[in-house]
């Protein structure tokens, strides 16, 4: 068997230990106080083997920069692996969705994603110090505190770690049951069309009146059409709202519109397309807000490689991993739009993320430890 799979072969009742602390530390991205309990946990938890620096953030829990004490003296560079601590699921949700294995599973809430890739990394790290592997770069793990809300706040430090960085590896999970690599993200943005019309009563002025919802509709038909699936471009007008009364002809409106594109000029021209909407009805106004919240990861050459990278390292492992697109975005978005080579998607392998069945499969813990492993020490 090969070291690294040895040792996470006999750290897996360890590592399982470590995912059920993570888990049942409830951390909720709007909960700053409960997020701070998890990055307390993580830092106690790597105080022999880590250096720990934190940052605070405007309105939400804690940012973590943990620097691995490894084999090697000379360092230079830095391998960064990304998480974060923040997870979709309210404060209580361990009451009717406990901590749990069976099946062949670990069960929980944010145990998919991501705190089990978070543990893997951990103990990747940890099998390179005990198994005197010299490294010979800094190895680096940021963890922010609401990436599932936007890393508003985290971003700009997540761009600067990764433009000192040589490669990332963001330790959200796997696709599928086979736990794919991911290669390529879409870009996402969120827009707002807001529609001006003017108001009037609906039975005794109603011809005065310009309908801001009827407008609205017109421009819903419109802005659908912008979806090009065979360009992997999704539009989507997810949210229409207006109106006062039934007996108002409405003066406002507005829909609200998520966007995804593989490709970054593909992203430019819908907001080129969205910013040119004009009313049907010239006596309503258009006014147009938002933009891309994350750009897209592209296929790149250097992703290519360090996918082939993991690729190699896998089948010395004895396991097969294969490359897909997701159309989520990740903090590994900012990072590979920087032309920084970006892995994603090296955590848990399993199904339901934000979902009551999220799980991991056990018997995929050891070969993704070994395969960080793996990646940090090449």
């Amino acid at each position: 068997m090969h070291p690294y799979l040895r040792y996470a072969t006999d750290k897996q009742p360890e590592i399982a230990g470590l995912i059920r602390e993570m888990v049942e530390c409830e951390s909720p991205s709007d909960s700053p106080r409960d997020v701070n309990r998890f990055v307390d946990l993580m830092i106690e938890r790597t105080r022999d083997i880590a250096s720990a620096t934190t940052i605070a953030s405007d309105g939400f829990g804690k940012h973590l920069r943990l620097e691995f004490n490894l084999p090697g003296r000379k360092k230079k560079g830095q391998i960064l692996g990304v998480g974060h601590s923040d997870t979709v699921w309210p404060l209580g949700t361990l009451r009717g969705m406990p901590f749990r294995e069976a099946d062949g599973r670990l069960w929980g809430p944010g145990v998919l994603d991501m705190k089990s890739g978070m543990a893997f990394f951990l103990y990747a790290a940890r099998a390179l110090r005990e198994l005197d592997v010299e490294v010979k770069r800094k190895v680096v793990m940021f963890v922010v505190s609401e990436e599932e809300v936007g890393s508003r706040t985290s971003r700009p430090l997540t761009e600067a770690e990764a433009k000192h960085s040589d490669c990332v590896l963001v330790l959200e999970p796997g696709t599928g049951l086979d736990g794919k690599l991911k290669t390529a993200r879409k870009g996402v943005g969120n827009y707002t069309v807001w529609i001006e019309g003017k108001a009037s009563h609906a039975g005794v002025d109603f011809g005065n009146g310009a309908n801001a919802i009827i407008e609205a509709a017109r421009q819903v038909t419109r802005i659908a059409e912008f979806t090009d699936l065979k360009r992997g471009i999704t539009v989507n007008p997810g949210i229409i709202a207006g109106g006062t009364r039934t007996n108002v002809v409405p003066a406002e409106a507005r829909i609200d519109i998520d966007i995804r594109a593989v490709r970054m000029k593909d992203a430019e021209a819908l907001d080129k397309k969205l910013r040119a909407l004009r009313p049907v009805d010239k006596r309503c106004h258009l006014r147009v807000e938002g933009g891309l919240n994350r750009p897209p990861m592209e296929r790149s050459k250097a992703i290519v490689g360090l996918f082939g990278k993991a690729k190699r390292i896998a089948a010395e492992l004895g396991v097969s991993v294969n490359e897909t697109l997701s159309g989520g975005g990740s903090d590994g978005n900012f990072t590979a739009a920087l032309g920084v080579p970006t892995l994603d998607g090296v955590g848990g392998v399993g199904e339901g993320a934000h979902a009551v069945n999220e799980s991991i499969l056990i018997d995929r813990i050891a070969d993704r430890t070994a395969l960080l492993a793996g990646l940090i020490a090449e």
